[in-house]
């Protein structure tokens, strides 16, 4: 990690080991496209095993409250941002323009606010970075992550609202 300053500005800069994130998606189940970019690392990733979509599910909805109790991660559905996390996430889209249940993109920003901080205020590392993102994975295959609120971002898992079955590949 490096302090990147100008004048009275600085950030924080992680330095992401592409090779790494894709052994820990791996590790989660998942297979990967990488493009490291400057600013950003950008992750496609698509669990080809699974045969139920990512438990990606729309928090607000009364009949996923079990889901809901469950899980430890919130997706904000206006912008993607997992919360309290550098990393975003947005659905895959088939030709029809529909989510893909089994593929999504996370991005991780790898410049960051100095002030930032994880779960249990810790400051940022790398190390838990790469903890966080595999956590997270886990929780897309087994415990299951919230999306809060309607805009880019749309559940995969439990029931939907007015979006028909999810269930079956297409």
């Amino acid at each position: 990690m490096q302090v990147l300053q100008a004048g009275a500005h600085k950030i924080l800069r992680l330095e992401l080991d592409p090779e790494l994130v894709s052994n820990i998606a791996r590790q989660a189940g998942f297979e990967s496209k990488i493009q490291d970019q400057t600013r950003a690392m950008v992750l496609e990733l698509t669990a080809n095993e699974r045969r139920s979509p990512l438990l990606l599910f729309d928090a607000a909805y009364p009949g996923n409250l079990g889901w809901f109790s469950r899980c430890t991660f919130y997706v904000d559905g206006q912008t993607g941002a997992v919360l309290q996390t550098p990393m975003l996430v947005a659905n895959q889209l088939d030709r029809q323009g529909r989510p893909i249940p089994y593929t999504v993109m996370v991005q991780i920003n790898k410049e960051l606010p100095p002030t930032f901080r994880m779960p249990g205020k810790q400051p940022v590392t790398e190390q838990i970075v790469y903890s966080v993102l595999y956590n997270f994975l886990q929780a897309l295959t087994s415990v299951g992550v919230g999306v809060c609120g309607q805009g880019i971002v749309r559940p995969l898992a439990g029931r939907l609202e007015g979006q028909g079955p999810t269930s079956s590949r297409d």
